[in-house]
């Protein structure tokens, strides 16, 4: 299983880690921290060094009661953090968290090279014919309403069941308009409680009927904190837990807050 980034074939059979890079004020866990260019490169390098693939930038947070920016708001955070980044480490591979068909195509204009939309081309119709064009990576996550209303919306009659039928309907749009690299994401924490996201974690194995590479982001979230009554700053080991689990369940993409003990949770879940 591979997908195209800029040109390099990247094979996911072994798992691979996205560290997250928020250049946003705001961030549920690291908001503000790397705002300084010399911060934001400590970060990159360290994150690089540590053995992540993939950097994901993101320039708007969407935790529960965010307030939602603009796309230009968006594009002035993000956009020198990519010359910044890609100046400095060219090799590195960026992706992009927005769910901005503009963010989108400026983005991977000045060189990012997947795109990481958490409502999957629901909160801007134009975004999929944006990524047929452009033709690259597309990470698609499941939530419902928007990052302001979506923790009023967790009512499921069958939460798996809604979740595959969800995707099911994405990638065939998809699908339909030739975007060739699908990554799906179900979207812990968006528009679930915290036994839901447990239950999600559960028949995480459900997703692999799918055939596309499984992205997990459970990375210091309040399902793990307020489980284990901690703060995010002490949910570390919960969250390589819960990763292992995911391996062992097809995940492919770990994306989370601390490359180095992702990297070495899949180094270990490989030796098994």
């Amino acid at each position: 299983m591979t997908i195209n980034c800029n040109g390099n074939l990247i094979d996911l059979s072994i798992p691979k880690v996205m560290g997250i890079l928020n250049v946003t004020p705001d961030s549920f866990y690291d908001g503000g921290r790397h705002v300084s260019e010399k911060m934001l490169l400590s970060q990159v390098e360290k994150m690089l060094t540590d053995g992540a693939t993939f950097i994901d930038v993101g320039g708007q947070t969407t935790k529960p009661t965010s307030t939602l920016i603009s796309a230009e708001e968006e594009l002035k955070r993000v956009i020198p953090a990519v010359d910044l980044i890609l100046k400095n480490f060219p090799e590195a591979i960026l992706s992009i968290d927005t769910f901005y068909a503009k963010v989108a195509q400026e983005s991977v204009a000045h060189g990012a090279a997947i795109i990481n939309d958490v409502s999957a081309g629901s909160l801007d119709e134009a975004m999929f014919d944006t990524i047929a064009r452009l033709q690259v990576p597309y990470i698609m996550m499941h939530m419902r309403g928007t990052p302001q209303t979506m923790q009023n919306l967790t009512q499921y009659d069958d939460l798996l069941k809604e979740i595959c039928y969800y995707f099911s309907e994405k990638i065939a749009h998809a699908r339909s308009l030739g975007i060739n690299d699908l990554i799906l994401d179900p979207g812990f924490g968006f528009a679930k409680t915290t036994e839901q996201n447990f239950e999600l974690m559960r028949q995480l194995e459900l997703f692999n009927i799918f055939e596309l590479p499984l992205l997990i982001g459970i990375s210091r979230k309040s399902m793990i904190y307020k489980t284990l009554e901690v703060t995010a700053a002490e949910a570390l080991n919960g969250t390589t837990f819960l990763n292992a689990i995911a391996l062992t369940k097809g995940a492919q993409i770990l994306r989370v807050h601390d490359v180095k003990e992702a990297v070495e949770c899949v180094k270990l879940f490989e030796k098994l």
